[in-house]
């Protein structure tokens, strides 16, 4: 059976990510059944929207499928770019498509699994939702065009997921601009009901108001306590400057804030930061997601990425051992060369 399941309900194009034993993290073949998908029903007339669900009750995606990546050739042109080129590529194209794309973000939703879903035109979470960025803990970078999305949050909300990597529930999801929505997962089949039910030329504000009546209130979000120790702490644009601001705090969320930090890559906690800063000066996603590739290219020749997989779900000692073990040793100046932008891109550069 495809890890793609594709269904025509009424007007309503229905994508399920079915690899539901490894929650549904994202494969490169994939991230070509999605594409195809899109290419047969983008044009149709007949199609008001596509809704994207993950199969199974742990999550709609785990992320990209970190495992294949650690076993593939540790090259700078081989087969981890061409996942990353092509994902990215997706990414960019739900962000702008015609016809409105929805995500249902239930259960976990992590790494690759917010670029299909956070960049939609309608993003819903649920009471289920566990919604993060943790690739500075696995020695990578937030990509996916996070770093687009994080430095938009509200002040330095952002900032502090990228580097932290904190799961975030349904209402701090919705605050920090990665959904739009909140509704309750047992209407999850009352939503396929009724967007299989908008008229096909009804568009966006067809989809919007159909979502009208089904979502609710997601609460108060809980970050909204620790937004002013947030953008107090995270303001500085060296990590080694908030590290500082942090420990300069008494509260138990400062505290704890301090000690994911410190769990996480020195080399990915840099190059994070940068994006983020980088990220809220460019003027498109692709733009951001040109200079997550470049990222990308450098951490797939070094020896983070590796330790940091071989920790999680490889050996699963939870123990890396970093390389080079300290902000310190990274270098300001190494972490802009290594975010260069070359010929080798995922979008074509314009005039």
């Amino acid at each position: 059976m495809s890890d793609v399941l594709v269904e025509r309900i009424g007007s309503l194009v229905r994508l399920r990510l079915n690899r539901p034993e490894a929650i549904n993290a994202l494969t490169h073949g994939m991230v070509h059944e999605l594409n195809a998908a899109l290419d047969q029903y983008q044009d149709d007339p007949q199609v008001a929207a596509f809704l994207l669900t993950g199969e199974g009750e742990r999550g709609l995606c785990a992320g990209g499928d970190i495992r294949s990546l650690y076993e593939a050739p540790r090259e700078d042109n081989g087969a981890s770019m061409a996942f990353w080129r092509d994902e990215y590529r997706l990414d960019a194209r739900i962000a702008r498509l015609a016809k409105p794309f929805v995500s249902l973000m239930d259960g976990l939703v992590m790494g690759g699994g917010i670029g299909i879903s956070a960049h939609a035109a309608f993003r819903i979470v649920t009471e289920r939702s566990k919604i993060a960025m943790p690739e500075c803990g696995i020695g990578f970078v937030p990509d996916v065009g996070a770093t687009w999305l994080l430095p938009r949050a509200p002040g330095e909300l952002g900032t502090w997921m990228g580097l932290t990597g904190r799961i975030l529930g349904a209402a701090d999801a919705i605050l920090v601009g990665f959904a739009d929505c909140y509704m309750p997962a047992a209407k999850r089949e009352e939503l396929v009901a009724a967007l299989a039910a908008v008229p096909a030329a009804a568009g966006h504000d067809g989809v919007s108001a159909c979502l009208d009546g089904l979502c609710e209130g997601a609460g108060i979000a809980s970050l909204t306590e620790h937004k002013g120790l947030i953008d107090r702490t995270f303001a500085g644009d060296r990590v080694e400057a908030i590290m500082a601001a942090l420990e300069e705090e008494t509260s138990d969320f400062a505290i704890k804030t301090v000690a994911d930090i410190r769990a996480k890559s020195p080399t990915s906690l840099k190059l994070a930061l940068r994006l983020v800063r980088l990220g809220a000066k460019v003027a498109t996603l692709e733009e951001a997601l040109d200079l997550e590739y470049a990222a990308c290219r450098t951490l797939v020749v070094g020896p983070d990425f590796y330790e940091g997989i071989r920790a999680a779900i490889i050996d699963k000692d939870r123990n890396p051992k970093w390389n080079p073990p300290t902000l310190a040793d990274v270098s300001e100046v190494w972490v802009e060369n290594a975010l260069n932008v070359t010929s080798d891109r995922v979008f074509p550069a314009t005039a």
